[in-house]
């Protein structure tokens, strides 16, 4: 894809989200519901394969150029942003370990549509990480997985879910396995979670598994490379794009908040014209384009293979999500009261904003990346 060819889909992709996007979005603060045909058209537009290769059906867009994307669909309602990256993301984690086999059974039927795949890695009982307690026991070409998972993004309505447990008798990350599991295997409970405070619409599972069987030919990669599957494969470039996210919908918040200014008159004279409101704007501005040129680094350093990409992935991530609640806050200020109350867009960009501070993990744990990663570099 040419630059011109780019800028034609960027362009489409914004009277997209400034139109049909908008009515669904309205759609799903009401209902708490995303309908199915919002899959279908987002399908049917081709905005679900973006960054997929392209012998696997996708665009083929690198993440470089797929975050300018990304940024725009964040302007959207959260759930439609989250379908667009969980799609064009997922399908990195299950490649990069798969075999030609399972690259035919799950890798090209996810970019292409015809199966969806929810990432299953955090628990109720531990960190999102090498302490993860959901185990499996192996008995001849079989898995038996017991334990559970919640807070699982699409995890309700799904085909598969590519899941992270450890062998039993293991600690630590060498016995994590990776595996996907067909969402309709036996000896699984699967709940829908409570409504939560944004991101309204988007499905979340609590999954309970009761010695439920899993194939060994559904595992990705050997015994022991299960939480490199999840953090290189699907965690590293996520985080790149939840940063990404958050610019994007600081962007949206800074745009209501300069409209508002703008026509907002008190005692006689335009909001915009005051100093305090002027500068606040400007301190927004800044704030965004910063956080905007630090996640495309974070891209270019992923997409060269830079030994420190995780750590450049967590700043990115780190710094977006601190700016986000800084120009989040003053574009609610700028409003006004008014700005409080539903159906006032700012009233639903402040409160999907606060997830970003959880999804991909929090801003201690991308601190505790950045941390480790200078401590243990000399270069830096």
């Amino acid at each position: 894809m040419d630059q011109k060819q780019f800028e034609v889909l960027r362009a489409e992709i914004e009277d997209y989200v400034r139109g049909p996007a908008e009515e669904f979005g309205e759609e799903i603060e009401k209902t708490h519901l995303v309908p199915r045909r919002l899959w279908e058209d987002l399908s049917s537009r081709g905005y679900l394969r973006l960054a997929a290769p392209k012998e696997y059906g996708g665009m083929g867009i690198a993440l470089t150029r797929y975050v300018d994307l990304l940024e725009i669909f964040s302007m959207a309602h959260a759930s439609i942003r989250m379908i667009v990256h969980v799609s064009n993301g997922i399908w990195r984690a299950i490649d990069r370990f798969a075999t030609a086999e399972q690259r035919d059974m799950f890798v090209k039927p996810q970019v292409n549509g015809d199966i969806r795949v929810a990432f299953t890695l955090t628990e109720p009982t531990a960190g999102t990480g090498a302490d993860i307690r959901t185990s499996v026991v192996r008995r001849g070409d079989t898995y038996f997985l017991s334990g559970e998972k919640h807070l699982i993004t699409f995890g309700v309505n799904c085909d598969y879910w590519l899941l992270f447990a450890r062998l039993e008798r293991t600690i630590g990350q060498d016995g994590v396995v990776a595996l996907m599991v067909d969402r309709n295997s036996p000896g699984v409970t699967v709940n829908s979670m409570p409504d939560s405070m944004g991101v309204r619409g988007t499905d979340h599972a609590h999954l309970i598994f009761d010695g439920t069987p899993v194939p060994i030919a559904n595992r990705l990669g050997d015994e022991g490379q299960g939480l490199e599957v999840a953090f290189s494969g699907f965690l590293t470039p996520s985080r790149i794009c939840v940063a990404m996210s958050c610019v994007g919908l600081a962007r949206r918040a800074q745009e209501l908040a300069v409209e508002h200014a703008k026509k907002r008159h008190t005692f006689g004279k335009p909001l915009a014209s005051r100093q305090s409101i002027a500068f606040a704007l400007a301190e927004n501005a800044t704030d965004i384009e910063a956080a905007r040129q630090l996640v495309k680094y974070a891209a270019s350093r992923f997409e060269e293979g830079d030994q420190l990409d995780t750590m450049y992935a967590s700043m990115a991530k780190l710094n977006a999500v601190d700016m986000l609640t800084r120009v989040t806050d003053k574009a609610l200020q700028i409003h006004g009261g008014i700005g409080y109350w539903e159906p006032n867009p700012i009233e639903r960009i402040y409160r999907d904003a606060r997830a970003q501070r959880f999804e991909e993990g929090t801003n201690e744990v991308q601190k505790a990346l950045v941390s480790r990663a200078i401590l243990t570099n000399v270069d830096q």
